[in-house]
């Protein structure tokens, strides 16, 4: 544990401190970079290996050099880990994050007056709780400080998933002047600023939240503009959009992925599957944990009676549509949890609300958070399956989940990048 306490530190003083008044040099740093060595060659027994594309295979030594599965097979011998009575896995993708959200001193997710090094500090606590319960690669959508702790965890030392980030979201209004809707070349102006500062991908607000009702509020031009120049620099978009005719509107300007779909009809489902577009239905953690933590949002912005009211009457609607979505032929189901603050480490809930109240096949829930959330990510050829040339990213649990979804609440080993983390 000290050496995570050394990594915060970098973190806080390093990169998130106070910048000395002006004319004055710079302290020069406490700790100098660490440049940490490249993993030993391990080797890893597992019972059973669910390699992500719903393949199993019992009783398999995997090789793990320089970070990456080098061999698969059979072998005898002491392996480095044995996980022979465990179920073994690809690390684990969450597609739809807030890694900063969190619930500050007071207990609420009013979070104003914290410091920097603060914020820094909760950011990095969720990080670490996400990893060790599975998930070794996540998608924030997205705040400014994502960037910093996505660099700390990069370069080595803080413990944490690999994450992609928009670093901010644009909706309606973004880059428009006096409350009047952005022109369409203002929102193209905003997409290319956030490729321009880095982000991994694009976040759009095509509709209203669900407490408002979740109403289109992105024309049909704006989503041109705005899908139209994120494929033009290359970036992915990730849509927020829960009527039908914001899913449509998005679809048919050719973005990437479609987060909640909570009043989705048949016949935006099927012009998803026939568009290729990704769909992140989030039916099983993120309106529970509002609901289950109810007195910490209260009264923050429209965290009202009203707007809790929509959220559990939404509950029923999202389950019903996914039950639905699950029939639509090539439609690709993707893993997200629109996970905030008080659902970090508990990313998990998603695929076994899925499985167990949805009628998801357990095969296909693993998958979805493996191979298909690395197809979404454009990640594919990295991460998502056990197989050689991918990062050695794994995740074993005690217990057989394709019987028993709830054995993927119990994690016991998690590897990244060739490292063991649990």
């Amino acid at each position: 544990m000290r050496r995570w306490g050394v990594a915060l530190s970098l973190l806080i003083g390093g990169t998130l401190a106070a910048q000395p008044p002006a004319g004055q040099a710079p302290a020069a740093p406490a700790v100098a970079p660490v440049q940490q060595a490249p993993p030993a060659p391990v080797t890893i027994r597992a019972g059973v290996v669910l390699d992500g594309r719903g393949n199993l295979a019992r009783d398999v030594v995997l090789r793990i050099e320089n970070g990456k599965i080098a061999r698969i097979g059979r072998a005898v011998g002491k392996a480095t880990y044995d996980l022979s009575g465990m179920t073994l896995m690809p690390g684990w993708i969450d597609t739809h994050v807030h890694i900063g959200w969190h619930f500050g001193k007071d207990g609420r997710m009013d979070n104003r007056g914290e410091t920097p090094a603060e914020q820094a500090l909760y950011g990095a606590e969720n990080a670490y709780q996400t990893l060790v319960n599975g998930f070794t690669t996540v998608q924030s959508a997205g705040s400014p400080s994502d960037v910093e702790l996505k660099n700390a965890i990069n370069r080595g030392l803080l413990p944490g998933p690999r994450i992609l980030t928009s670093i901010r979201q644009i909706n309606e209004r973004t880059g428009g002047t006096n409350r009047q809707p952005a022109t369409p070349d203002q929102l193209r102006d905003a997409v290319r600023k956030a490729a321009a500062d880095g982000a991994d991908l694009i976040k759009l607000f095509a509709s209203a939240s669900i407490r408002d009702g979740g109403t289109q509020t992105m024309s049909d031009e704006q989503l041109q503009a705005a899908c139209g120049e994120a494929n033009g620099v290359h970036l992915r978009t990730l849509v927020h959009a829960h009527s039908a005719e914001s899913i449509k509107a998005a679809v048919l300007a050719g973005c990437t992925q479609i987060e909640h779909g909570t009043f989705a009809t048949d016949e935006v489902l099927t012009l998803m599957a026939e568009k290729g577009t990704f769909f992140d239905p989030n039916v099983g953690l993120v309106l529970q944990n509002y609901l289950e933590n109810k007195p910490r949002f209260l009264g923050i912005g429209n965290y009202n009676e009203e707007g809790f009211a929509h959220m559990e009457k939404a509950i029923p609607v999202v389950l019903e549509m996914f039950k639905r979505a699950l029939k639509v032929k090539g439609l690709k189901i993707v893993f997200g949890t629109d996970a905030v603050a008080g659902a970090h480490g508990r990313n998990v809930e998603e695929a076994i609300v899925r499985v167990q109240n949805g009628g998801q096949a357990p095969v296909d829930a693993i998958s979805s958070m493996t191979s298909i959330a690395a197809a979404s990510l454009r990640m594919g050829d990295r991460i998502g399956t056990i197989e050689p040339g991918r990062e050695a990213d794994l995740v074993a649990v005690t217990g057989n989940p394709l019987t028993d979804i709830t054995a993927l609440r119990h994690v016991a080993f998690v590897m990244k990048g060739g490292r063991a983390i649990r």
